[in-house]
């Protein structure tokens, strides 16, 4: 089985690593250092190398590396059972010994919580703690910030995505066009984890497929950015004019919004949100109903600036936001409805009636509907499968078991 390229070269020694180096110098410092501090965050967006340099490290030096997932151990009493008595126990090969806790960002700060749980493990550590975040300003790792020693890391320069690049297709024997790869480095922002996959994609799909590929990933990456400064951003006059440049069109944008007010508000800021996301709605009806099209001012101004201003608590931070729901049940209910018509269709030449009168007998056919029928309408298997649901349905509802096609 090939393995895939971030798991090929996931790097292994401080010289894997690239754009970092000052990074690398701080952490081996901190472990030398250590318990002068007792834990370090590494800080910075992801797929800069936070985790990468870590374990390069537990390698370099010969530790033994214990390493957890903050997402696993969101609250206290998973803390207390596992990474306390991490950090008091001896290494097993009488080597040093080094914990990581992997996305701090997933720790709650609750009393119940792990938050304050860590920092009373970390003030009572006997071995050097590292904890990696994407986002580690937010105001519940205050204090957290307090007790450990800080190195922030910055999304790699496009000339270093590129360079690690080339140096992997040269590894693998492959080539591509300086174009795609300078196009891979870009979309990458930094990333070396996106940038791999993307990689990756690039030599399975061929280089045409895969530009196409991307400039559709633009719209979701688009409509990503528009949220966030929509929700996270101060409310000002720009804020009329965030969706200007977007690839979308309105109703797709309303739907992301619709989907993602939930994750963003909660209590009065929730209802004023979605009071204004209606009063949008509203000047879209009146717009298709009477073609008012200077209404659609308003449902701009609804839907930015006032979204936008249902809550002045604004703070950057990371945020996942969901594909709307709706535009998934919407396909579905058009593809049900395809198979519906298509079959409606077939059926009324069939008997040589109006398509219109084959609609009204439509809840029958499937169980008037017989095999040789069904040969001779030359329905497709999907069709055919259909009908068949549609039947069993029919027959588990009324008890109908006397009725086979």
């Amino acid at each position: 089985m090939t393995l895939p390229l971030i798991e090929k070269y996931r790097v292994k020694t401080f010289e894997d690593i690239k754009g970092q180096e000052t990074a690398i110098q701080d952490v081996i410092n901190f472990y030398k250092s250590f318990p002068r501090k007792k834990a370090l965050i590494l800080n910075g967006p992801v797929g800069v190398g936070k985790t990468s340099i870590v374990l390069a490290m537990g390698k370099e030096l010969n530790l033994e590396l214990f390493e957890l997932n903050a997402s696993d151990l969101r609250n206290k009493s998973k803390l207390e059972e596992v990474l306390k008595p991490a950090t008091n126990q001896q290494s097993l090969f009488n080597r040093g010994k080094l914990i990581l806790m992997d996305e701090a960002d997933g720790i709650t700060a609750s009393d119940r919580g792990g938050l304050p749980e860590l920092i009373t493990i970390i003030e009572k550590t006997n071995f050097p703690i590292i904890i990696t975040a994407n986002d580690i300003w937010q105001k519940k790792f205050g204090l957290l910030r307090q007790k450990c020693q800080m190195i922030n890391l910055k999304e790699l320069k496009d000339p270093i995505i590129v360079d690690i690049i080339e140096n992997i297709l040269k590894k693998e024997k492959r080539t591509l066009k300086k174009e795609v790869i300078l196009l891979i480095a870009k979309k990458a922002r930094g990333d070396v984890r996106s940038a791999l996959n993307d990689l990756e994609s690039a030599l399975s799909l061929g280089e045409d497929a895969f530009v196409t590929e991307i400039f559709e990933r633009e719209k979701q990456e688009d409509i990503f950015n528009i949220l966030k400064k929509l929700f996270q951003s101060p409310t000002n006059e720009s804020t009329i004019n965030l969706f200007d440049n977007s690839n979308l069109d309105m109703d797709e944008i309303t739907l992301w919004i619709e989907e993602n007010i939930p994750i963003e508000y909660q209590g009065k800021a929730l209802v004023k949100a979605y009071d204004y996301l209606s009063k949008a709605d509203i000047f879209k009806g009146r717009i298709y109903r009477q073609q008012h099209w200077r209404f659609l001012v308003y449902q701009n101004f609804f839907l930015t600036a006032g979204i936008s201003s249902a809550t002045k608590l604004k703070g950057t931070r990371y945020q996942q936001y969901k594909q709307p729901s709706r535009i998934l049940k919407i396909w579905l209910s058009n593809q049900k409805n395809a198979k519906k018509k298509s079959i409606v269709e077939k059926y009324a030449k069939f008997a040589h009636m109006s398509k219109k009168k084959a609609m009204r007998d439509y809840f029958i056919l499937p169980l008037i509907l017989n095999k040789n029928n069904i040969n001779k309408i030359d329905l497709e298997e999907d069709e055919i499968k259909y009908l068949e649901e549609k039947k069993a349905a029919i027959i588990v509802a009324n008890g109908l078991n006397k009725f086979r096609i």
